[in-house]
């Protein structure tokens, strides 16, 4: 009688789902590794900067000189990534973690670049460690630091402790499950691994689809639309932002700002882009030109909404001419729908 061969242990799997267990396996140790390598290696470089201000005199002067001579030799060596606010943000960074053993492997520069902003050292503690041990994304530790989670959690007596909890993991529960094409499409990722990053990775698939029609068909109306850029990149208050389209109507003599928001429009949304026209036109105005019009495309299957943020205090004169040459709602709305039923028919 002869002994069957033992089979491995993994032989109860189906083929595909073993091969696809290792990948995922790997794929999270290659993300992790280069988390932990990015982090590191900011955390350090800000050590060496404050190392560097500490040999030098007239410490404002010599600093800003000094941040902006290192920013210009590495972006000419190593690309973005380098520049003068993200070495402040760097030296920050070591400031705030002084102690390497404090880093936890869980976050990433993203979450640390909020962290950062925190005054209060046992916030900022607290906020680390919930972050790291619940598995927070960005967004999410950004809603709690926002809504003061850690504050209310103190002012609150033990009996209404619960109830606060249970608001934050209700909150956290609505976003949407991770991508794992999120974290290759991470700017922050593509600069420290020297990659160039394309307007297409910043965008989910229907999106990126949207913005592609949605540029072609304003440049098609002929009604003075000049494309100027694609996912414009615009520092706010140290924030990374990224704008889906600009234009510039040289009709109105103004840029038009428009951002894609695929489901509906949410109060934030218009704040959000309210700011955008007011650094805008703060940084890229020039005299001679009509204020920045920003234009918020809201995309639902049935309905999309536009939105003209800045209409309800600027003359009538600004809001007729908008009206006259930028598309209608109906226009855009028609436009979105056929749009999104062209880009799902093909998935």
């Amino acid at each position: 009688m002869t002994s069957r061969p033992i089979a491995p242990a993994h032989a109860a799997l189906p083929l595909h789902e073993t091969v696809r267990q290792l990948l995922l396996s790997v794929r999270s140790q290659v993300r992790q590794s280069v988390n932990t390598a990015m982090v590191q290696t900011y955390w350090q470089i800000g050590r060496l900067i404050v190392e560097d201000e500490q040999g030098g005199e007239k410490r404002a002067a010599y600093g800003r000189r000094v941040l902006e001579d290192l920013s210009k030799r590495l972006t000419d060596e190593f690309g973005g990534g380098f520049s003068v606010q993200s070495l402040w943000n760097y030296r920050q960074f070591y400031m705030t973690f002084s102690i390497p053993s404090a880093l936890r492997r869980e976050l990433t520069w993203t979450h640390y670049k909020s962290l950062i902003r925190i005054d209060n050292e046992q916030a900022r503690d607290w906020y680390a460690r919930e972050a790291a041990e619940q598995g927070w994304s960005v967004r999410a530790l950004d809603r709690q630091i926002s809504t003061l989670f850690y504050e209310r959690l103190l002012s609150t007596q033990d009996t209404g402790k619960q109830g606060v909890k249970n608001e934050a993991i209700a909150n956290i529960a609505k976003e949407a499950p991770p991508d794992p094409r999120d974290f290759i499409r991470d700017p922050y990722v593509l600069e420290f691994l020297g990659a160039q990053p394309a307007h297409g990775l910043y965008e989910k698939d229907l999106e990126q689809g949207l913005l592609d029609q949605l540029q072609k068909f304003l440049l098609e109306l002929g009604k003075g639309f000049a494309f100027v850029a694609r996912q414009k990149h615009v520092r706010v208050e140290g924030e990374d932002c990224f704008l889906d389209l600009v234009f510039y109507n040289y009709l109105l003599k103004c840029f038009v700002l428009v951002d894609l928001k695929v489901g509906k429009l949410a109060h934030q949304d218009v704040g959000q882009m309210d700011m955008y026209v007011r650094v805008f036109d703060e940084q890229y105005r020039s005299n001679g030109d009509n204020p920045t019009l920003g234009l918020i495309l809201c995309s639902e299957r049935n309905a999309a909404v536009a939105k003209y943020s800045l209409l309800a205090d600027k003359p009538q004169l600004f809001a007729s001419k908008y009206q006259a040459l930028v598309p209608t709602e109906d226009e855009l709305r028609a436009e979105l729908e056929r749009d999104r039923a062209l880009l799902e028919s093909r998935c």
